[in-house]
C-alpha cells in the first residue's frame, strides 16, 4: 500500500493510517479534533453519570437543586 497525500497540506498520510480510514495527515487531524472539540462538553448529572452535551442550551435545567426551570 502507497502513502496517500493530504487534501488540506499536501504532505503524505502513512500507508497504516490510511488503512485506519483516516485521510488526513496527523497535523490536520489533529487541528479537526481540536475544533470538534469546542462543539460539546461534559458535564455531570446529579448523583448520576456524566453525559455529552453538544448544546449549550441543555444546561439550562440541569441542577435540580437550583429551583424550576421552564
Amino acid at each position: 500500500m502507497t502513502d496517500a497525500t493530504c487534501p488540506r497540506c499536501g504532505d503524505d498520510v502513512p500507508a497504516a493510517r490510511v488503512a485506519l480510514g483516516y485521510r488526513l495527515c496527523l497535523w490536520c487531524g489533529e487541528e479537526d479534533a481540536r475544533q470538534e472539540r469546542k462543539s460539546w462538553t461534559v458535564a455531570p448529572l446529579h448523583k448520576s453519570n456524566y453525559i455529552l452535551l453538544t448544546d449549550k442550551r441543555d444546561l439550562k435545567g440541569i441542577n435540580n437543586k437550583g429551583g424550576i426551570y421552564r
